[in-house]
């Protein structure tokens, strides 16, 4: 096999439809487009979602759900993550600077995954009640 011999598979390329190429091609006169009406004109369409005047699908729906753009501030952080860091008390600055949490981010607040063997100390970092008992028994504290 060579580069200037390979073909696509047998029927996968189609040749591309001339429309309005004259009676005989099959396309010809209204180019497939039909008799009269908006569609069949240049330049004639609806937006998205247009259903001839009638209320669309869309706005006849109850809206539903929301999502909190303060999410985009919050991160979390595993027990095993500060396990990996060397120093003992940890602040937002320190898991920042670690590369834990984005930059923008606000709010940490430690999960209990993975272990935890020694003691470290929280400062303006939240836990959840598995991971604070898990942190209190390494021999650490959060404040």
């Amino acid at each position: 096999m060579q580069l200037n011999t390979i073909k696509p598979a047998e029927g996968s390329k189609r040749p591309r439809r001339r429309v309005g190429r004259g009676i005989g091609s099959g396309l010809g006169k209204t180019a497939g487009r039909g008799h009269k009406g908006q569609k069949s004109r240049a330049g004639g369409y609806h937006k998205v979602g247009f259903e001839g005047g009638q209320m669309p699908l869309q706005r006849r729906l109850p809206k539903r759900g929301f999502k909190s753009a303060a999410l985009r501030y919050n991160a979390e952080v595993t027990l095993a993550d500060l396990q990996g860091l060397s120093e003992s008390t940890i602040d937002l600055a320190l898991l920042k600077q670690a590369g834990l949490v984005h930059e923008r981010v606000k709010v940490v607040k430690v999960v209990k995954t993975g272990d935890l063997t020694r003691a470290v100390e929280l400062q303006g970092v939240g836990a959840t009640a598995g991971a604070k008992a898990a942190i209190e028994a390494a021999g650490g504290r959060v404040a």
